[in-house]
């Protein structure tokens, strides 16, 4: 009874668009997926891989279309050579946190993560938009791997009480950074980085229970349908000129996993937002096969080399478990699983759905 009052309560202010502070303390859930058991490591290891070095400085930060127009759609190799040098650690240390809490070894993800809190990495203050931008990918990275240990049956983090909190604050500390970093934008500055920021406070709320970033990241997932016009396109990614369906196909990758989350934690999205979300993605998912409609709408050729990694495919398998996939979506998933994104939290296919009916769940 008390649960189900409570559901219809945060039902009635999710429709209004925000959550109160007085609900403090909600246990929000993750889909299914996300509360699989974790795979136990297949050796125990000896010692932990080396944890790359945390990431200190100024987060003042190249873009790779450095000198770009106002599409921002040219790359400039000086400028993203230098920026692939600024991040190689920050990369490094996503993808090497994914890799740890996917075999299972839990206590090595929880060294890494413990070992970049102490050292208060990310939390610079002195940012370029690109080094925000770095930040708040991370955090989407490093939250949503958390959140699986957070939810495993097995509780990992039982046995690492005092690093579980260390790090738990540090995700907080930098969840504060991102909603602050991407809060207030003009209606035409709000494109996919700000979805990104609201996956990023998404599942950073998951892992540290704040209801000012869980409000914070409906607010935004709320704000990107509104922009979906009624051919399904998103406005600001149509400026992106030849790369505006690779930036669509971009900008999906958060929204999606933004509604799976929502509709776990029992927060409704409206018919026209629900519709808003089908009429993008469908829009998209054709534009894979034939890009014209996109050429159409910008003037130009579009810059399909996206497709060459799955990893940019990876959103199609939340997707599936929102919408009902066809079968020609199907087939072109299908040689390409396991999928795996490590910002949205690694192998999508496991995570998301696809595996649940045969593990039971």
């Amino acid at each position: 009874m008390l649960r189900s009052l409570r559901i219809s309560f945060l039902m009635i202010l999710a429709a209004a668009g925000s959550f109160s502070a007085m609900a403090a303390g909600a246990q929000y859930l993750p889909p299914a997926g996300f509360t699989l058991p974790v795979h136990p490591a297949a050796t125990t290891a000896v010692t932990c891989p080396p944890v790359p070095p945390p990431f200190t400085g100024a987060l003042r930060l190249r873009s790779k279309y450095e000198g770009s127009d106002a599409a921002r759609a040219t790359l400039n190799a000086g400028a993203e050579q230098a920026y692939r040098d600024a991040t190689r650690t920050v990369d490094a240390m996503e993808r090497q946190v994914s890799k740890l809490v996917q075999r299972g070894d839990s206590h090595c993800a929880i060294r890494a993560l413990d070992s970049w809190a102490r050292a208060g990495a990310l939390t610079s203050t002195d940012t370029t938009h690109t080094g925000r931008a770095v930040r708040k990918w991370a955090l989407a990275s490093f939250s949503s791997a958390w959140i699986q240990l957070k939810f495993a049956p097995q509780s990992p983090l039982k046995d690492n009480a005092t690093a579980a909190s260390q790090v738990e604050n540090w995700l907080s500390q930098l969840g504060t950074l991102v909603a602050r970093d991407w809060k207030g934008l003009p209606l035409n500055k709000i494109n996919n980085h700000s979805y990104w920021a609201g996956w990023a406070l998404m599942s950073t709320a998951l892992a540290t229970g704040r209801d000012d970033l869980f409000a914070d990241a409906v607010a935004l997932l709320r704000t990107a349908l509104r922009q979906v016009d009624d051919r399904g396109f998103l406005p600001n990614e149509l400026k992106r000129r030849q790369r505006a369906l690779a930036y669509h196909n971009y900008a999906l990758q958060p929204l999606v996993m933004l509604a799976l989350f929502a509709r776990a934690s029992q927060v409704p999205l409206s018919d026209a937002e629900t519709a808003a979300l089908k009429r993008l993605g469908e829009r998209v998912i054709a534009g894979l096969d034939d890009p014209t409609p996109f050429r159409d709408a910008t003037g130009v050729k579009q810059d399909r080399h996206f497709l060459n990694q799955p990893t940019n495919l990876a959103w199609l398998e939340a997707w599936c478990s929102l919408y009902t996939c066809s079968a020609a979506v199907n087939n072109r998933l299908a040689p390409l699983r396991p999928l795996n994104n490590v910002r949205l939290g690694g192998n999508l296919t496991r995570l998301t759905g696809q595996n649940l009916v045969a593990s039971g769940h």
